[in-house]
């Protein structure tokens, strides 16, 4: 069984396009199962193997979540975390832990990226830009 229908996986994909219409900014989102070792290692990890540094402007944002261990992480990019506030990721956390908090991962993670996606267009606007990176979900294997 998938770890989000159709519909779900729509939601978001659709998150990330409205997001990434304001910005130059690049967001991606990865689902796993499980996560055996630290959550910030291994979203680090996924960060790298994502090619989520690769972008122009360093801009990229990750949003991790490990939906049966109920661990999650936002990595953001050398770039935007140079013009965000110092609790800006702690209190993006918060935000969408109030809905994971509520059995509502989806609402979460779109909260995530909506909160993620306006801080990148205060600080990269939407230019002659292309889609860096690829607005699908990334499903990893877990372990």
């Amino acid at each position: 069984m998938p770890i989000f229908n159709d519909e779900e996986q729509q939601r978001i994909r659709e998150a990330i396009a409205t997001a990434e219409k304001h910005t130059s900014g690049e967001l991606r989102v990865c689902i796993e199962k499980t996560c055996s070792e630290d959550v910030l290692e291994r979203s680090a990890k996924y960060f790298y193997q994502l090619d989520m540094h690769k972008t122009k402007l360093r801009n990229g944002v990750l949003i991790y979540v490990a939906v049966v261990d109920r661990k999650f992480a936002i990595i953001g990019d050398a770039g935007i975390n140079q013009v965000v506030a110092a609790d800006f990721w702690d209190s993006t956390k918060e935000d969408m832990l109030s809905h994971f908090k509520n059995g509502d991962i989806i609402e979460g993670i779109v909260t995530g990226l909506k909160i993620a996606g306006d801080q990148l267009g205060k600080y990269f606007p939407h230019g002659q830009d292309k889609n860096e990176l690829s607005d699908d979900i990334a499903f990893m294997d877990g372990d």
